[in-house]
């Protein structure tokens, strides 16, 4: 079998580094305000292309930057430049699905993949693209039957895209699910007038409603008022499948999600690709990692429409129902290199011995820690609260003001 790659959603300095340290094989992002999850993130700038690219190269990952919003007159001189920076600084290829964005990449001899939101569903829909791409993010709505009869064909026909190797196919196998197809919805815009396809989403589908015959007043009774809201997409369970179904890239959704949420699921699916290829992929793995996953931000899972499913499963609540949460404890004030010990102060709350513990970090990503022994302000103690500097060994080197949690579980 064909060991797929492991594309990772970055939305930060903290989860790119955590993307990297948890195994991905590459990494995507969007800058500005010309990417999908503009409202939903910090905002990764043109000037931070250059930084992300060479920590790219010197792990061996690719960079690959999203530009797939919907595109406008006045968005062009942007567009522009963010193509002519990506080519400048070594990005590896920009994901779109705008006919501008496609023509900016040709003028600028910049690697193209296609992305979902083009709603590719069909070998012939693949075979128009090939001539200016060399990857196809595949529709969201397609079974595994339909993605292998695409990527058999591919073969068959001795398909090669723009570079002159065989086309390669991407699908998504985690992370949040949209109601509407390929993710192109009009409901934030018609509400809100807030466009999805411009990164602005309100998401006023994830939210609970009522339906009420206007001549009546009667209410509709039904038995789950988030009908709008699917469960996150979770294939660990089928990665046998997908694996089987000869596809080139696995992508996790989740740019606007935190660095331990990237590391986790990236290495869960890391795991399991590699299991599968091994010949040691179980149902005993499996429940390990579904019980990591639901650690991490998630609305329920269900293995979306690979499967042939009619209806999606709808989530019960609004937001995540991950086993933990992370709280706000401490900010980083010193570094020693020399001896690898870090200095938090404690800005809110209280931590005692045994608690379990999270460091984000900007050139560090995410690390679980539980401290046996808690040092505060130079001396052991049992406990550290509003005030108290705690020390405590770190290998990694880490910065002025990144930041420690506590890791508490989630009642709801």
């Amino acid at each position: 079998m064909k060991k797929p790659e492991l594309l990772a959603p970055v939305g930060s300095f903290e989860s790119l580094h955590a993307a990297i340290r948890a195994g991905a094989d590459a990494i995507y992002f969007g800058v500005e305000q010309l990417n999908m999850r503009t409202k939903s993130v910090p905002t990764i700038t043109i000037d931070d292309l250059e930084e992300i690219a060479n920590v790219c190269k010197s792990h061996n990952i690719k960079a690959f930057l999203t530009l797939n919003t919907v595109m406008y007159d006045h968005d062009m001189q942007l567009g522009r430049k963010i193509v002519r920076k990506c080519k400048e600084v070594g990005i590896d290829a920009i994901i779109a699905s705008d006919f501008a964005v496609f023509e900016m990449c040709r003028s600028e001899d910049m690697p193209l993949h296609i992305s979902t939101q083009a709603n590719v569903s069909n070998i012939e829909s693949v075979s128009f693209f090939s001539s200016m791409a060399d990857v196809i993010v595949l529709a969201r709505e397609l079974t595994v039957k339909q993605v292998a009869h695409i990527t058999s064909e591919i073969k068959r026909r001795n398909l090669r895209g723009k570079s002159g190797e065989l086309m390669k196919i991407e699908t998504f196998v985690h992370g949040a699910l949209c109601m509407a197809v390929s993710g192109k919805c009009y409901m934030s815009l018609h509400e809100k007038n807030a466009s999805a396809n411009r990164g602005a989403c309100v998401q006023n589908c994830r939210r609970p409603y009522k339906v009420t015959d206007l001549e009546t007043g009667n209410e509709m009774v039904i038995d789950n008022e988030y009908i709008m809201s699917p469960k996150d997409l979770c294939t660990i369970h089928i990665m046998d499948e997908l694996i089987r179904a000869d596809i080139d890239v696995f992508k996790i959704e989740g740019r606007s999600k935190s660095a331990e949420y990237v590391y986790t699921t990236t290495k869960c699916y890391r795991e399991a690709i590699d299991a599968v290829i091994d010949g040691t992929y179980s149902e005993e793995k499996v429940d390990g990692w579904m019980d990591e996953l639901s650690k991490v931000y998630n609305r329920g899972f269900w293995e979306g429409y690979y499967l042939g499913r009619k209806l999606g499963e709808w989530s019960s609540i609004p937001g995540s129902i991950a086993k933990e949460k992370k709280v706000f404890i401490a900010r980083c004030t010193k570094y020693y290199p020399k001896i690898k010990i870090a200095e938090f102060l404690i800005e809110t709350g209280q931590i005692t011995p045994k608690d379990s513990l999270l460091v984000l970090g900007r050139n560090t990503g995410s690390d679980s820690i539980t401290l046996e022994t808690l040092v505060v302000n130079g001396h052991p103690n049992d406990v550290a609260t509003k005030g108290d500097k705690i020390t405590f060994p770190f290998e990694l080197p880490l910065k002025e003001g990144d930041k420690l949690y506590k890791l508490i579980e989630n009642h709801g």
